[in-house]
This record gives C-alpha cells, structure tokens and sequence, in this order.
C-alpha cells in the first residue's frame, strides 16, 4: 500500500516563483541577444521624413549610449584617486559604463554583473554607500533597459534583488545607506516599463485576436458561399441524373429484341442514377441551413436575366444590357453561375455605390461565356457594410469551380467593374438536344 504525499499550497506556490525566477535570471544568462533597431512602421517614426528615419530607428541605442557617457564622466570625477587613468577610475567609471552598455547584447548578465560590481565599487569610490553615484546611475539604467528587454515578471525578481542586496550591504556601510532611494526610484521606472510592456502586449494580443478573426469570418463565409452553391447545383445535378434514369429504362423499348446483356445494362445504369439521386438528397440534407426552404421554382438562367434587370430598375439602378455573339445553350451550371454573378455584381452596386447607373455585358464566344458588369462612381451617401467583400467572395467561388478567370478592380473614375470568363467545352451537333431529351 503506497503513500500519497500532497504538497501543501505555500510549498507549490512558493516552487512555483523559485522556477519563475531560474527561468527569468538564471537560465540563458550568457545568451548572446542584440537589441535590434525600431520598426519604420511605428505611429510616430512613420510620420518623419525618410531621411530621418534611419536615425530615429537607433534612438534606444543612443539613449543607452548616453547614460553610459554620463555614467562614464561622474565616475571619472568621483574617483578616489589622483591619478585619472588608475585603476579606482576603471572601476567607478569604466566598470558601470560598459556594464550599462552590455544590456545591448547580453541584457540579464549585464543585470548580474551590476550586481556584483556594487560593493566593489562602494569600496573603491567615496561617497553614497552601497551604491556610488556612477553605480547608482548605472544599476538603475540597467534595471530599466532589461526589463524593457524581458517581462515585467523579470522586472520584479530584480527589484526584489536589487532591494536585498542593497538591505544586506547596508548593515556594513560607515553612514547613510542609499538603499531607501534607490528602491522608491528603481521601482517608479519598473513600474512604468511594466505598464508600457502590459499595454504593448494588450495591444499585440488584440491585433492577433483581430487577425484570427478576420481569417475565421472570411473562412465561414467561404463555406457559407460554397454550401450556397452546393445547394444550388443540387437540382442542376438531380436535374440530368433523373434524364439518365428515365432514358435508361427507356431505352430497350426503342431496341427490337434487345439482348440480355444490353437489358441488364441498362438496369445496372438506371440503378446507379436513382442511387446517386438518394445520395444527392442526402448531401443537400447536410448543407442545408435550419432555415433553408427549397425553392418552387427550377434554378434561374440568363433566360431570366432581363426579369432580374427590370426588378434592378425598380429600386432605382439604372441598368443597360448588352448581348454579342450567337445566343444559345449552355450548360446550365454556366447559366445559373453567370446569373448569380450578374445578380451579385448589381447587389453590390446597390450597396456600395448608390445613384450610379450599371452596364451588363453578355458575350457568347467561341470557347465559353464573357460577362462584364461595370457600374459608375456613387452619387449618394455610402454607409458602411459589414459585408463588405463577401460577394466578390462568392463570385471568385463560382467561377473557380466552372475553371475560369475573374478580375473585380476600381475603374479609373471611380466605379467598379467585375469581368468574368467562364469556358464552355465545345460539344458535338446534337449533343445538347440529347442532353435534354
């Protein structure tokens, strides 16, 4: 029989902050990470002329750079020596500088360094005990570029160092201690990195979050479009499969003595057409939306193209057709594609640019369907949709599943137009008369 021992909470959490904290200032000490330039594309930096920009991207390096040299001079000037260039200057002057100018490319050992060179320094200098005023310019400096260069939970474990090693050499100075100063300071610039660092990282976090967004709804509304289309090129498809079944088991009537085997294949195709059929009305039952009603009426066509303009016009969008080539059949998944994108193309005028008037352009050539819908600029007050976009989505579906191209730009004063090709395979004489027979 084994023994479960539970730890009690103050033991985990208190295991919890010792790993945060090897995490945070002990691991990686040594890594080599240089601080990189500003972006260009900031608020501000964006505004500035190109010429200063490639200057204001150093700016923190210069910032650093700057204390350095005046931590640099008060060590040089607070030098318990006669000598400038003797070995007291190296190191409350030299030490704290380069120290600080570390925090480019090694900013956590940097930290540590600080840290240990604060006695040394205090002994060699004369002045504040145990920071010296060039080691307290520096070690404050430090504290405030790592931690602008970590999180702000690296912030706190070095105030909580920077406080007990202050406290502890405070019990062997001959006088004043500066600890007291140097915590409220060092804590009123952690505080105001971590408050910039929160706000950053809230901001970054909204933006990916409107990222992710953005990508989910334009995906949901990909599948809405292309269950739209499934659904609508159900009857099309159940449409030729129930031909095929009625011309299969019509078929050997037309045949004196057909033999056996042409019976029996005929049976087999008009058993595979009502099975497809079964399986169409199964696949419709999954795309369907709780709210879909089937409609009463077939599918429309460009047959039914000038009923739609004249619905257009009544709501006020003046409209102009025009038809070249030799008018005739087509596949009718081309014509419900084609038509679908007309009425698409004109929802979007409506909505986008009120007042304008539209042209419709019908081409039948040779290898399959022009259409070319062009509206003007808006005359009117265009109010925001939040729809914007996710009917050209729509379009670009229908026509990639028929393998045509699709342009949908601004024209030059300001209207939009939206082109499309749409192939249609050559077929035989009499190949569209069988089809639908």
């Amino acid at each position: 029989m084994t023994e479960t021992k539970t730890r009690s909470p103050e033991h985990r959490v208190a295991a919890g902050a010792i790993q945060t904290l090897r995490q945070d200032l002990f691991h990686h000490v040594f890594d080599y990470r240089p601080l990189g330039p500003l972006g260009t594309d900031g608020p501000v930096i964006r505004r500035l002329p190109k010429s200063f920009r490639r200057g204001v991207v150093w700016f923190p390096h210069a910032v650093v750079g700057a204390v350095a040299l005046i931590t640099l001079l008060e060590g040089v000037f607070n030098a318990n020596t006669y000598s400038p260039f003797g070995i007291a200057t190296f190191i409350t002057a030299f030490l704290p500088a380069g120290t600080l100018l570390m925090t480019l490319v090694r900013p956590v050992l940097a930290f540590w360094v600080s840290i240990a060179m604060t006695p040394l320094v205090a002994v060699v200098g004369s002045g504040d005990w145990p920071w010296q005023p060039s080691a307290f310019a520096c070690h404050l400096g430090v504290l405030i570029v790592v931690a602008a260069r970590t999180r702000p939970r690296t912030a706190a474990w070095m105030w909580l160092i920077t406080l007990f090693t202050g406290s502890f050499l405070g019990n062997f100075g001959p006088g004043f201690s500066d600890t007291a100063p140097m915590a409220v300071t060092s804590a009123f610039g952690l505080l105001l990195v971590a408050m910039v660092q929160v706000r950053r990282e809230a901001e970054r976090e909204v933006t990916v979050q409107r990222t992710v967004t953005a990508v989910e709804r334009d995906r949901r509304t990909l599948l809405e479009e292309r269950t739209t289309i499934a659904r609508e090129l159900h009857d099309v498809v159940a449409h030729h499969m129930s031909v095929v079944a009625i011309q299969a088991e019509a078929a050997p009537y037309r045949v004196e003595n057909p033999p056996p085997e042409l019976e029996q294949a005929f049976v087999t195709i008009r058993e595979n057409a009502v099975a497809a059929l079964t399986e169409l009305r199964r696949v419709l039952g999954v795309v369907r939306a709780e709210d879909y009603e089937a409609p009463d009426a077939p599918q429309p066509t460009l047959a039914a193209l000038d009923r739609l303009l004249d619905n257009v016009r009544e709501t006020g969008l003046e409209t102009e057709k025009t038809v070249t080539g030799a008018v005739r059949e087509l596949p009718q998944g081309v014509e419900l594609s084609a038509y679908r994108i007309v009425q698409e193309a004109l929802s979007n005028t409506l909505r986008h640019a009120p007042g304008a008037s539209a042209k419709v352009e019908i081409s039948y050539v040779l290898g399959g369907l022009g259409v070319r819908i062009v509206n003007g600029p808006p005359r009117g007050l265009v109010k925001p949709s939040p729809g914007a976009g996710h009917g050209v989505t729509g379009m670009r579906e229908r026509v990639a599943m028929l393998n045509g191209e699709m342009t949908a730009a601004s024209t030059d004063d300001g209207g939009y137009e939206v082109a499309v090709y749409l192939p249609v395979p050559v077929q035989r004489d009499g190949a569209e008369g069988g089809e639908g027979a």
